[in-house]
């Protein structure tokens, strides 16, 4: 059964009229959302802690900030886009006291809620919009007029517009521009830990880094295994980016195209997906969100060890040096 997708004629900005919107966070999805909603012309409050760094920097683009709890208090649409191991702690402390009938909770990831860290109140109505893309995409998108796509899920519908009201606020972002799709709290959620893990993040950092050491200790220079290995990577992955699997395949050699048929499965295995089966039964039965709260609980330390050592891995010393070379290639931005 194909998904159900709503663009902008199924959506109405006039929802929203009236309504005050409260972004909580001004990161990399904050300001997105913060600015698109202000440019679609609605009544936009940023939410921050006293201090913040991005206090100046919101109000110097045109945007009203308060605290936390004052944005939480004054709005009627609450969208907190904050790290997934902040927003417990802020919603008990900030949010929650603002919540009531009438006003909406609103997420652009699912974990919190469907793993029972944000546990909203009875009288509120929760949705989502999530978008697919970084904030800097969608910004600049919104602004050339295409928009992204996005993930609209509703968790609880007190008012009973409650998914009128979401798709109100993704026209409002530019997400009915390209397309919002339905899905539940529960997929979203699960759907995207699993692809972290197995793939996006998880599976191809250590493929990449397995075959790098296979061949530097099988003697080859270091440059040329992270070249062949980490690189060209890019090629590949704007490749499936622009025409799924079958456009990589038509555009690389028949040499590279017969490997991939013949060495690929061996690599990724029938042990490799059964590998991911119970990835994902971690993923559905709570331990993986257990783990992480634990770990956020205990300061982080075997978090924080795994990145140092990662970063220490001597792919990154090479990287580092080559991408040195590689004047066309922007800095990342860090920070």
């Amino acid at each position: 059964m194909p998904a159900k997708i709503y663009y902008d004629q199924d959506a109405d900005l006039g929802l929203l009229k009236g309504r005050k919107i409260a972004i909580i966070g001004y990161g990399s999805q904050g300001h997105a959302h913060a600015l698109n909603l202000k440019d679609s012309g609605q009544d936009v409050v940023v939410g921050l802690y006293k201090g913040s760094k991005s206090w100046a920097k919101a109000e110097k683009e045109g945007l009203r900030v308060a605290t936390v709890n004052e944005a939480a208090q004054m709005a009627d649409v609450i969208m907190i886009l904050l790290p997934d191991q902040s927003q417990r702690h802020v919603f008990e402390s900030e949010i929650k006291g603002g919540l009531g009938k009438g006003k909406m909770l609103m997420f652009a990831h699912g974990f919190n809620i469907h793993f029972n860290q944000v546990v909203p109140p009875p009288d509120a109505d929760v949705t989502m919009i999530a978008p697919k893309a970084p904030g800097h995409v969608m910004r600049d998108l919104f602004t050339q007029g295409p928009g992204v796509p996005a993930l609209l899920a509703v968790y609880q519908d007190v008012s009973g517009k409650a998914r009128d009201l979401a798709l109100a606020y993704g026209k409002g972002v530019g997400c009915t521009r390209a397309g919002v799709i339905e899905t539940t709290f529960k997929e979203e959620t699960e759907t995207d830990l699993f692809g972290e893990q197995t793939t996006l993040c998880g599976g191809i950092s250590h493929l990449i880094k397995a075959a790098y050491e296979t061949l530097v200790e099988a003697g080859y220079q270091p440059e040329v295994a992270y070249f062949e290995c980490m690189h060209e990577m890019k090629l590949i992955v704007d490749l499936f980016y622009q025409g799924g699997l079958a456009y990589m395949r038509y555009s690389v050699s028949d040499t590279a195209e017969y490997g991939d048929y013949t060495r690929g499965p061996r690599v990724v295995s029938e042990q490799t997906k059964a590998e991911m089966k119970r990835i994902l039964g971690e993923i559905q039965s709570g331990q993986f969100a257990r783990e992480w709260v634990l770990e956020n609980q205990a300061n982080r330390a075997g978090f924080l060890a795994m990145r140092r050592r990662d970063a220490e891995h001597p792919i990154e010393e090479v990287g580092k040096r080559l991408r040195s070379m590689m004047s066309w290639i922007k800095p990342p931005r860090i920070g």
